[in-house]
């Protein structure tokens, strides 16, 4: 049984590794820039944003993207260093690579709230409605991790 356990951890830690070793901008030869422009036409059709407006999201997102491109390498780097210390049976490693992705977690996050605020802040009333509408749907209308492609 606790083999079966140790093995199932190990299994959930590689299987998050694949998924964060992901190219941040959303896969593989995707680029930060045809993603955000990508991100700011789906928008500007979900929300009628204006020039001006299309102009601030692709800034803002180009932004967050820049931002969580080292975030993601180091969160490889992370997830490496505990594929490792798991082989190795090595806890003192597992409980520093642990909170090593907790707090490059934690970035991710910030990052990615940011980024919505200053993208819901240049939003109209009626778009922020929409928007909001959007989201209670089931809709991805703001950027979030799903929306830009970052894994956690």
């Amino acid at each position: 049984m606790k083999k079966t356990l140790g093995i199932l951890v190990i299994a959930s830690a590689l299987g998050v590794s694949a998924l964060v070793a992901q190219d941040p901008a959303g896969g593989p030869g995707r680029g930060h820039g045809d993603f955000v422009q990508h991100r700011v036409s789906h928008l500007t059709t979900l929300l009628g944003l204006s020039a001006a407006q299309q102009q601030q999201a692709t800034s803002i997102f180009t932004n967050a993207a820049s931002a969580q491109a080292s975030v993601h390498t180091s969160m490889t780097a992370a997830h490496e260093s505990l594929k490792t210390a798991v082989q190795s049976n090595d806890t003192a490693a597992i409980e520093q690579a642990a909170n090593n992705i907790g707090n490059l977690t934690a970035q991710t996050t910030a990052n990615q709230a940011k980024a919505e605020a200053a993208f819901y802040q240049i939003l109209t009333p009626a778009q922020q409605a929409k928007l909001n509408q959007a989201e209670s749907q089931g809709g991805r209308g703001r950027m979030g991790a799903e929306g830009m492609g970052w894994r956690h």
